[in-house]
């Protein structure tokens, strides 16, 4: 168990309802924002066991955006305002603040629920004469558009957007794009349905 636990209370996602809470919410983002290419608006709550780090590259998170224990957030991502990224959840970034060519998008009002994984790059493997760990990794940007959600478990692999208001299941393993306000599953994800975008509330952002 870790001193946070008993600070904070042990809820799985940062708040600020009690004084323990709100020490734990402060320690967190100042261990997120203290690095030179973070940037983390005052108003998100970050747990101070999230694991977040720029590498070389950038990373922005937005006003009242939440990153839970346990986060993995690493390399070049960008994610907008409102969103909440749950326990456990690893997302991966690559390439440099000038050349962010494994660059994650997070969009505004994005839920991601615990254990996403969602990595920009894949290892290169095409000679079998060289240990796989020799070739290299290949970036592709990941794009996950304004209102989706990202239920529990889901893969979602480099070169991939998700489009806006869509919703992903559980357990999916996204190889390709999905257009917007449709509902994908499976392993790899396919379009079962589709949501109505005149039902939508527009916020005004896009």
């Amino acid at each position: 168990m870790s001193w946070w636990t008993l600070i904070d209370g042990g809820y799985s996602m940062p708040a600020r309802r009690t004084l323990g809470q709100r020490l734990a919410c402060r320690a967190g983002h100042w261990l997120a924002s203290r690095h030179s290419g973070a940037t983390v608006h005052p108003t998100c709550l970050i747990s101070p066991e999230a694991r977040i780090h720029p590498r070389e590259g950038v990373i922005s998170i937005g006003e009242q955006s939440s990153i839970a224990l346990g986060v993995l957030l690493q390399g070049s991502v960008t994610i907008g305002r409102r969103c909440s990224v749950q326990a456990y959840s690893n997302i991966v970034g690559y390439g440099t603040a000038d050349r962010p060519d494994g660059l994650i998008t997070i969009g505004d009002d994005v839920r991601i629920a615990s254990h996403a994984v969602i990595v920009a790059g894949n290892h290169r493997f095409e000679d079998s004469d060289r240990p796989i760990r020799t070739q290299g990794i290949e970036f592709a940007p990941i794009t996950i558009e304004n209102d989706v959600w990202i239920a529990g478990r889901v893969n979602i692999t480099a070169g991939v957007t998700v489009g806006r208001g869509s919703v992903i299941g559980g357990g999916s393993v996204v190889t390709r794009d999905i257009p917007p306000y449709s509902i994908a599953v499976g392993v790899p994800a396919r379009v079962i349905g589709h949501r109505s975008a005149q039902e939508q509330p527009d916020s005004g952002h896009k």
